[in-house]
């Protein structure tokens, strides 16, 4: 199975993207010496707590624009549409992340070589986005949260998803299946699927599991949640992507009964 180490990128919108300072303000706009970059930022850090809580179509420019301290004019400065907004502030994180799971998971495959094992493989895969719930600060937690939301979005979130995080889940993929050589294609995406869903519960901060226990479990509690997901989801993998084996087996014992 090829590796793909493509970085995720976002459509962060036309003037989003760049990353040099502009050749001229222009009446109503920030000078390169005003804190441009800073704004930028502050923006982006506002519209991903506005996204996080109330969705993409819940939340207008005016809003951010009020909670960074700025108009609704220098969001469309910088973004030009909302959709751009949203695009970049999925992004720029995702970069990171997808940047610190790469780079974990290589590291583990390149120390385990042919001793790789599917709990190694996810506990660097996930370990980086539980360090950030833990100790990554509100914007980090904001935007997990986003990206649980985008998750669960039936219009385009999975196009989103897609664009962002994909080669990251192949890797992972491709690790595992060193580890399961017989797996089947279709049983390792099925057993992403369902650690997917797991991941999108627990970064969603909703607090369930908090309330379903009678607070004996906490969500963020992440010293007794990360090693749990990790042996839920190797035991998942090995049964799900051992089934195809396991009826083979079951198939030639008839056939030697007979």
């Amino acid at each position: 199975m090829p590796s793909n180490r493509t970085q995720a990128t976002g459509a962060g919108g036309r003037r989003a993207g760049r990353g040099a300072p502009r050749k001229s303000a222009g009446p109503g706009r920030p000078s390169a010496a005003s804190g441009e970059g800073d704004l930028r930022e502050r923006i982006l850090d506002a519209a991903e707590e506005q996204f996080a809580r109330h969705g993409y179509d819940g939340v207008s420019t005016r809003a951010v624009a009020g909670l960074a301290g700025t108009t609704s004019a220098m969001i469309h400065y910088y973004f030009d549409t909302k959709r751009a907004l949203f695009d970049a502030a999925i992004a720029r994180r995702a970069n990171i992340l997808n940047q610190e799971r790469l780079d974990a998971m290589d590291a583990y495959a390149r120390q385990a070589g042919d001793a790789v094992t599917v709990e190694g493989a996810i506990g660097a895969f996930l370990h980086p986005v539980m360090e950030k719930l833990e100790s990554g600060g509100p914007g980090w937690r904001n935007y997990l949260a986003l990206v649980a939301w985008v998750g669960n979005m039936h219009d385009w979130g999975g196009e989103v998803m897609t664009r962002s995080f994909d080669p990251v889940i192949r890797r992972l993929v491709e690790i595992i299946h060193t580890a399961l050589p017989d797996a089947r294609q279709e049983d390792l995406y099925w057993a992403y699927h369902f650690l997917s869903g797991a991941l999108i519960l627990t970064a969603s901060g909703t607090d369930r599991i908090n309330r379903l226990s009678k607070g004996e479990c906490s969500s963020t509690d992440i010293a007794a949640l990360e090693p749990r997901m990790v042996e839920f989801a190797a035991a998942g993998f090995k049964q799900v992507c051992g089934r195809a084996k396991a009826r083979g087996g079951a198939a030639k014992r008839a056939g030697a009964a007979k």
